[in-house]
Order: structure tokens, then C-alpha cells, then sequence
């Protein structure tokens, strides 16, 4: 498939050592995840108590790992399977699998730290996916075809509710796969939100400025639907690398191309049954499908609750009354395969977001203020989008110009973004009290707050609307902020911090302090 990277980023070719000689895991799809975690201690668990699908396996990993945004008692922990599902005797259904920044690590295969470097060079060095033969995809070993009699999504997947006020049963994790109508290599991948309608259709929510949004309106201009595949349980590497977005990725660009990047090798990918659309061969399921033009269906049509479900903001989104419809064609799987999802607002979608953001951020500071940038922390507090954290070491007094300057960018790089903290080298941007602590002593909030109104956000952010804000004509639209709590260059030796001997606590504290070698 033709990759139309811009001419400033490597495309790997077939048989080249990879460009970063990271130590990736030997990871290609979800179970060789799975069985890698096994094999880590905390990061993995399985259950074969009966769980119900509707709201309660949610309010399950409520406690056991989701963390995120969620509302208290949460938590970090491990990925976790649940074997026996209600109503669905054949099914598995896994949560939390990137739920965990540690647990991320070790499937990418760079340091916890390092994830959003490790994310920009694959952005750097692009592999594009290759097309295999459909009797070599282990996602077409089961087939069902909506032309089957009896045929019924809902009694095939078992598809959860978060809560139990939730529009319908959702995908949360359906990676959508579409591409133009006039030139099918132009492909896009993005997570969206899929609430199950009947036997054969789901609705289909799509934030504003999504590539596939645009490949169907095309579409439908042209009275024709828009071929898709939606493929679930993934190699980690696919999800997360296909949650950049524009600038980092434009328009034209396929995402499946970093994920090529993170492993060193290309996604396959096998036609369809179906309809004309490719799918990820190494998928647990596939869902085949069009998005039928200038069709519209409320979003909680059947249950008539006003909301959608959780999202990751921490709040649940209120129904949409007009989504566009997927007519789904065939369903394939792998044999006993595993349905996989998230809890919306949880510390996953700060992985899947979060991780990306970063890399996009750091990307382009780095290209405009080389050296400046040290790294870049997409905080969990925002979900992964709304709140960064940029670590910057000056090198003298117009520095610290570039350090605004370089949060300006974070901005314009990525819409989503609605507050940054700007903080210095000795500052763990990973530790929230520690960059609370730069706040209380290296910020003046009428001297170091900078405030741009009136910019485009996010529409999910219940506090981005008219009615929140009188002053926001559409919603989505808010004030973004720039907490600048770095030193001015000129005063950096008045605000050094207390200087303690260097020891090797490990000789007193074995069993707090691993060996360097065992850390992650």
C-alpha cells in the first residue's frame, strides 16, 4: 500500500534493521500480549465467575484496575479476563489491557518514561502494512454473513454497557477502518464510539475532524455508503498507534504505518468477505460493514435515557439524537475468540491517547526549538488529552521566550489540548506532587499565566459549551491556558533544590530497591 508520509520521515523497507534497535517484545496480536503478561507478575489476572455483560463487568474493573478518571474508589491494576459471560457461553471478553503505563512498557518495549519518545520515532521511521491471502488471516477462521438466516449480532457478541443508563451495549474498543471512495490506499483507522441498534446495524459517533467522517460525507455527497471494516482485539502497538492525529498524522496518512514503526515489521492485512475494505488480519473480530448515506438514528433509541456512556473526561455523554448508521454485512473471528474492551474514562484511554499526544507534541517542539524540549507528559487528569506536562532545560535568557513559545505549539499541534504546565529539568512531570510543588514556587499566576480564548477543544468537556460558558458561541470552544512554572533563566541559581548524598538505598532496602536491571 502507497504511504504518503511526508518526504521528512523514513519508511522502514522489508529486511532493514530496525532504525531505533529498540528490544521489542515478540508481540504481533493479542494473545502473544497476553501471554507475555502471564509471564510479568501483577499485570494479569483471569476470572471464570459468571459476569453480566450490562454494567456490571464494568463496575467489576471499577475496582480492579480501571484508575483514569474514574470516580473513587479505582484504581492501577492488572488486565483482566473474564471467561464466562452472561448469555454468551462461547465468548471472553478482556478489560484493561493497556490500563497501565508499566504494563505498556513492556508490551512496546521502551522504558515507562520513554513511551512518547519511543512513539515520535516511530512516527520518524514508518513501516507500511503488506495484504495477505485470505486463507492465511486467523480473523476469518469463524464467518457469519448478515445474509445467514438467524443471523444476530447481539447473540454473536457480547457487546458491554459501562453503566446501567448507558444508550445500548457499545464497542469501545472497534477500531474503525475506512478509506476515500476514489482512492482506496488513501485509508484512515480511528476508534469510535459503536452502540449496538439491532441484529445487523450500529450507530456510529464521530468527534469533529475525523478522516473517516470526511471519507463519508464524500460518500455521501456521491448518494454512495462508505465501506468499512471494525476490527477488535489487537496488538496494543495497532491501538495506540492509531490515536495520533493531525498535524502529526495528516489527512492521507495511515496510521497502521507507526504501529509498523513500533514493531519493526508491516500490519498485515486481508480483504473483506463483504464488502470492498481490508481488515487486520490478526484480529480476534471483525465486524464488515457500510456506512449507509443519509441515514440517521437517535442514539438511545431503545432505551430512551438522553445518555451515551462514560467517557473519558469522567462524565457520561449525553445521547446524540442523530448518528450515521452502519448496516453490518458479516461478522468474522478467530476461533473462541476475545471481545475487547475499556472502561471509558480510564487510565486505557489515558494510554491510547496520552501516549500519542506526547509524541506529537515532542515531534514538533523538537523540529521548531530543537534541544529545548526534554520530555512530555500527557496527564491522566485530562484523560490523555486535555492537560500536558512539558519538561524544558534552558540553556540561557531566550529560553525562556521558547519555553511559551514551545507551549504554544503543544497547542496548535494538537486541538484537544486545553491546559499546559510548563516545568523545569529537576522536575518529575510523572509525579503530580512534584509539579504541584513548581507551582507553589516557581509560578505567579498573574505574571506566569498566559490565557488564549475563544479556541476550538473538545466537545466532550461538559465546561466547553454555551450554557457552561456564556461567552462560547458553539460547543467545543473554550479558553486554553499556559501555567508557567519554570525559573527565568537569570535566577536558576537561586532556585536550586537541596542536595542529597547519592547512596545506593538498595543495600539497606533490598526489598524496595530492585537492581536496575529488573526495573522497567
Amino acid at each position: 500500500m502507497p504511504q504518503k508520509a511526508p518526504n521528512s520521515y523514513h519508511v522502514v523497507q522489508p529486511g532493514e534493521p530496525h532504525p531505533q534497535g529498540w528490544n521489542v517484545p515478540p508481540v504481533n496480536d493479542l494473545r502473544s500480549a497476553i501471554e507475555l503478561l502471564k509471564t510479568l507478575p501483577g499485570q494479569y489476572i483471569e476470572t471464570d465467575r459468571e459476569v453480566d455483560p450490562h454494567a456490571e463487568l464494568a463496575g467489576v474493573y471499577r475496582h480492579v484496575g480501571a484508575g483514569g478518571t474514574v470516580m473513587r474508589p479505582t484504581r492501577i491494576g492488572p488486565a483482566m479476563t473474564f471467561n464466562s459471560i452472561k448469555g454468551f457461553p462461547e465468548s471472553r471478553v478482556l478489560v484493561g489491557l493497556m490500563a497501565s503505563r508499566e504494563r505498556v512498557s513492556h508490551l512496546l518495549g521502551a522504558p515507562v518514561r520513554e513511551l512518547g519518545i519511543q512513539m515520535a520515532q516511530a512516527r520518524r521511521n514508518v513501516t507500511p502494512p503488506v495484504v495477505i491471502e485470505n486463507k492465511d488471516a486467523p480473523c476469518q477462521e469463524v464467518v457469519y454473513r448478515a445474509s445467514d438466516e438467524g443471523f444476530d449480532l447481539r447473540k454473536i457478541l457480547p457487546a458491554p454497557t459501562n453503566t446501567e443508563e448507558d444508550a445500548g451495549p457499545f464497542f469501545c474498543l472497534g477500531l474503525v477502518l475506512g478509506s476515500d471512495p476514489d482512492d482506496r490506499d488513501n485509508v484512515d483507522v480511528t476508534i469510535h464510539r459503536l452502540c449496538v441498534q439491532g441484529k445487523d446495524e450500529l450507530s456510529i459517533f464521530f468527534a469533529p475532524g475525523r478522516h473517516i467522517d470526511a471519507f463519508r460525507q464524500k460518500a455521501e455527497a456521491a448518494g454512495k455508503p462508505l465501506a468499512v471494516s471494525i476490527n477488535m482485539g489487537l496488538d496494543p502497538a495497532i491501538y495506540i498507534g492509531a490515536e495520533f492525529e493531525a498535524p502529526t498524522t495528516p489527512f492521507g496518512f495511515d496510521e497502521l504505518c507507526v504501529a509498523g514503526g513500533l514493531r519493526g515489521r508491516p500490519v498485515e492485512l486481508v480483504e473483506c468477505l463483504t464488502v470492498p475494505q481490508r481488515a487486520i488480519a490478526q484480529a480476534e473480530i471483525i465486524i464488515e460493514g457500510e456506512i449507509l448515506p443519509d441515514v440517521r438514528v437517535e442514539e438511545d433509541q431503545h432505551t430512551k435515557t438522553g445518555k451515551a456512556m462514560p467517557e473519558f473526561p469522567g462524565y457520561t455523554g449525553d445521547a446524540n439524537p442523530s448518528l450515521p448508521v452502519i448496516k453490518v454485512t458479516a461478522i468474522t473471528t478467530r476461533r473462541n475468540p476475545i471481545l475487547q474492551t475499556l472502561v471509558g474514562p480510564g487510565e486505557e484511554h489515558v494510554s491510547l491517547a496520552g501516549i500519542p499526544t506526547e509524541a506529537s507534541i515532542h515531534l514538533e517542539c523538537e523540529q521548531a526549538i530543537p534541544g529545548l524540549v526534554k520530555n512530555v507528559y500527557a496527564h491522566s487528569s485530562g484523560g490523555g488529552k486535555f492537560l500536558a506536562i512539558i519538561q524544558v532545560k534552558k540553556r540561557g535568557d531566550g529560553d525562556d521566550g521558547l519555553t511559551r513559545q514551545a507551549a504554544l505549539i503543544a497547542l496548535a499541534v494538537y486541538r484537544e489540548l486545553k491546559n499546559v504546565i510548563l516545568v523545569d529539568e529537576d522536575v518529575d512531570l510523572f509525579d503530580s506532587d512534584d509539579v504541584l510543588w513548581a507551582m507553589q514556587t516557581r509560578y505567579s499566576g498573574d505574571m506566569d499565566t498566559i490565557c488564549v480564548p475563544g479556541v476550538a477543544g473538545h466537545v466532550l468537556d461538559p465546561s466547553q459549551t454555551p450554557f457552561y460558558d456564556p461567552r462560547v458561541t458553539a460547543k467545543g470552544t473554550t479558553t486554553k491556558t499556559i501555567f508557567d512554572c519554570t525559573v527565568p533563566f537569570h535566577l536558576k541559581e537561586h532556585f536550586i533544590r537541596a542536595q542529597f548524598k547519592d547512596v545506593d538505598p538498595s543495600l539497606w532496602a533490598p526489598s524496595l530497591f530492585p537492581k536496575k536491571e529488573e526495573q522497567v
